[in-house]
């Protein structure tokens, strides 16, 4: 599905200089048709999809910073300013499309934390939007415990062989002593998900969850569109396989928990950042009017929200 957009500033060329890298450093600061269903999923309560209560949980890649409209404390629905939260994210749209009444309280710069605590004044923490009569749960989180926006400012690169802010090349930075720093930090989150999971299963118990993977930076292949993702060959399959790890946990959380998990990394595989402003789901460093460097636009949106509600049409059919 494609959303046209205005086109907006095309990627610098040339050197990347230090003001873009800048830009990302400050984008970075905000506060993935295949589904894996779990053995003994179809046992769950059936719901009727219209009118059936749908909780959104949620950081930025969920929330959609910069898409129009962003929601406010004076719009309807309201939201918290700081939380950069649209109408026309993919819970929304998911929400329009099946006749779901909608609670989202994604918010930009969310942790697992932000999940089962307030992520600050007039935020409470998302699960409290939870109860005993939520039909369907979907949850996009997991990318700041990470620490991915701190991975890829270390990995940005200043020509499209180096240098990186921690060296000629981010991978042997994150991979010194031949242990994979990111790896184990990759489990860490999948463990944190896990304790997300189990206590979503408290507060909803009849409630089918879906985990949302993240959909693909980084095209699938090859050695990535410098300038417009300021990566290195080697730093762009590197980041692919950060990427996969993260998805990989995330999937393994939701096996865990009997959730499901939907992959958005499989759809918008040929919709990387390096692919053109009307294809694309994810923006590159410089991006067009209304998106959001490195996060997904509308495009993204309405794609992310067809690959949701056919999952939620599948698992709820029974």
């Amino acid at each position: 599905m494609t959303v046209r957009r205005p086109r907006g500033t095309t990627a610098p060329g040339g050197r990347l200089l230090h003001p873009v890298l800048a830009l990302l450093a400050a984008a970075l600061a905000l506060p993935a048709l295949a589904l894996s269903t779990p053995a003994g999923a179809s046992a769950r309560h059936a719901f009727a999809l219209n009118g059936e209560s749908y909780v959104a949980l949620g950081d930025s890649y969920t929330s959609g910073p910069a898409i129009p409209t962003q929601l406010s404390p004076t719009t309807a629905p309201s939201a918290p300013s700081t939380c950069l939260r649209s109408n026309e994210n993919y819970p929304t749209l998911t929400a329009q499309a099946l006749g779901l009444d909608l609670t989202d309280v994604s918010c930009g710069g969310a942790t697992t934390a932000d999940l089962t605590g307030p992520q600050g004044s007039g935020i409470p923490a998302q699960l409290s939007a939870l109860g005993p009569s939520t039909s369907l749960v979907s949850v996009g989180i997991g990318g700041n415990d990470l620490g991915y926006s701190t991975i890829a400012a270390n990995c940005a690169a200043y020509t499209p062989w180096g240098p990186t802010k921690v060296g000629w090349s981010c991978e042997s930075h994150y991979t010194a002593g031949g242990v994979d720093q990111l790896a184990a930090a990759t489990a860490a989150v999948g463990a944190k998900v896990s304790a997300v999971l189990a206590d979503i299963r408290v507060r909803a118990e009849h409630a089918r969850v879906f985990v949302i993977g993240y959909p693909d930076i980084v095209p699938p292949t090859g050695s990535g569109c410098w300038p417009a993702l300021p990566f290195t060959s080697t730093d762009t399959a590197y980041l692919r396989h950060v990427e996969a790890g993260l998805n990989s946990a995330l999937a393994a959380a939701a096996a865990g928990a009997g959730d499901v998990y939907v992959d958005m990394a499989t759809p918008s595989a040929s919709h990387s950042a390096c692919t053109s402003d009307d294809t694309r789901w994810v923006e590159p460093i410089v991006p067009s009017p209304g998106s959001y460097p490195l996060h997904p636009d509308a495009t993204g949106m309405a794609g992310m929200a067809q690959v949701l509600e056919a999952a939620m049409r599948v698992q709820t059919t029974v």
